[in-house]
């Protein structure tokens, strides 16, 4: 890694070296021109052409001047793109990937590029050999190091092995110890939304059965007053009974001369 490192810096270092910027002048009475990196650049020419004809003793001289003058102003020149190198891994059964980038700026420019561990595809590489060697606890228990196949396994009620132990016994085992479990992060949030869902459906449970509660103590209540009612009301009719039953006992007085 660190050697890596060196000869990235020296690249760098090496490419700032050749990217100083280039000056240029050449001076000509008839054709100048000045090339500054980011500055102006002007172009100025002259020309001239002269022609005599000789006729019959007469002599006829023709002067053509021409003047060219070209002035460009840039603030700024732009360079070539840095390209990123590629990378490939060189074989099928290597996990890797490769990352690579560039940069380029005014008068420098850089690219750099490495390979990154593929974790998963070694993964599954790894359990693909030991299930053809017969270990398939093995294999999936390689499988389950990603917790994502952790949380799947105990989801679908076969939990992953712990120590040789597997079904109910691995169960227990990791129900005992769930620090260890690699989708732990994940599996208190689930425990923390399981145990409020819980709290709240407990709360309507209460809830209802105090409405009940409340509704068989009021129906009872009625009851009882409507038995009240009804057993005043006897009472005031046999009241009734035996007082026109005295009336109708009472003896008459007879009375003789």
């Amino acid at each position: 890694m660190i050697k890596d490192n060196l000869l990235l810096a020296f690249l760098l270092a090496f490419i700032l070296c050749i990217s100083v910027p280039v000056y240029g002048d050449s001076t000509n009475d008839n054709n100048a021109q000045t090339n500054t990196s980011g500055s102006n650049t002007q172009i100025t020419g002259g020309y001239t052409a002269t022609t005599t004809n000789n006729n019959d003793g007469q002599t006829n001289t023709t002067t053509s001047t021409t003047t060219n003058s070209t002035t460009s102003n840039g603030s700024s020149i732009p360079v070539n793109s840095a390209n990123a190198p590629s990378f490939s891994s060189m074989s099928q059964d290597v996990c890797s990937m490769g990352v690579s980038g560039s940069i380029s700026t005014l008068g420098v420019g850089a690219s750099m590029g490495k390979h990154v561990r593929d974790l998963n595809c070694e993964r599954i590489k790894l359990s693909k050999v030991l299930y053809d060697y017969g270990m398939k606890v093995a294999a999936v228990s390689i499988l389950c190091q990603d917790p994502r196949v952790h949380a799947a396994m105990q989801s679908a009620g076969a939990p992953c092995p712990w120590d040789g132990k597997i079904g109910k016994n691995a169960k227990e085992m990791w129900d005992k110890y769930p620090e260890l479990r690699p989708d732990y992060e994940e599996f208190l949030a689930k425990s923390e939304a399981i145990a409020k869902i819980d709290e709240r459906i407990l709360r309507e449970e209460a809830k209802e059965l105090a409405r009940l509660e409340a509704e068989r103590l009021e129906k009872k209540e009625a009851e009882k007053q409507r038995l009240e009612e009804e057993a005043k009301k006897e009472k005031e009719r046999l009241k009734k009974i035996e007082e026109n039953k005295k009336i109708v006992e009472k003896p008459s007085i007879q009375v003789h001369d």
